[in-house]
C-alpha cells in the first residue's frame, strides 16, 4: 500500500510540471465534446498530457557492412567512427567524452559507434588492432585517426581539424 501511494505522489509530481520548451498543441471542438453536447468540454489538463519533442541525433550505432557503406562512406557530413567493446574500460572513458564533444558541432559532424565484436569485418578492413580507435571519414575517406584516450582540447582539435574551422 505505502508503495502504491509513493508511486502515486511520484506520478502526480512528475506529470504536473510545466516542460517551457513544448508548445500546447489546439484541440479541436470536436474532440473535446465526444457525444454529449449539453454537457460542458473537458480542459485539457497537464496531469493528463504528454509531451514529445523531436530529438536530432548526431550519434548512431552502426549494425553491420551495409549500414556502415550508407551512413558514414557515403554520408555528406564529416563523420567520427568509435570503434569500441563493451568489455573495454578505456571506450567506456572515451565513449561520451567524444559524444558530448560531437555534439558540440551542432550537426556539422556525425558520430558512428561500431562494436568490433558484432562487426569484426569492419574493424579488419579499416585495421583496427586496438581500442578505443577513432577514425575520421570525409568523402568516404579515412583523413585521420588515433588510438586510445585523449583529453577534450585534443579531441576539439580532432573534430575541428575535420571539419576544417
Amino acid at each position: 500500500m505505502a508503495q502504491r501511494m509513493v508511486l502515486r505522489r511520484f506520478a502526480a509530481s512528475f506529470f504536473s510540471r510545466k516542460f517551457p520548451q513544448c508548445q500546447w498543441a489546439p484541440l479541436s471542438p470536436e474532440v473535446l465534446v465526444q457525444g454529449n453536447p449539453g454537457r460542458p468540454a473537458p480542459v485539457p489538463s497537464l496531469a493528463r498530457t504528454f509531451f514529445t519533442t523531436r530529438v536530432c541525433k548526431v550519434t548512431f550505432n552502426v549494425q553491420d557492412g551495409p549500414d556502415f557503406q550508407d551512413r558514414v562512406v557515403n554520408s555528406q557530413t564529416p563523420v567520427v567512427v568509435d570503434f569500441h567493446a563493451q568489455w573495454c574500460g578505456p571506450c567506456k572513458i572515451l565513449g561520451p567524452r567524444l559524444e558530448k564533444m560531437v555534439a558540440k558541432q551542432e550537426g556539422k559532424v556525425l558520430m558512428a559507434k561500431v562494436d568490433i565484436d558484432d562487426n569484426t569485418d569492419l574493424a579488419i578492413e579499416y585495421e583496427v588492432s586496438a581500442v578505443p580507435t577513432v577514425l575520421a571519414i570525409k568523402n568516404g575517406d579515412v583523413v585521420d585517426k588515433f588510438v586510445g584516450i585523449k583529453d577534450e582540447d585534443q579531441l576539439e582539435a580532432f573534430l575541428k581539424k575535420l571539419i576544417g574551422c
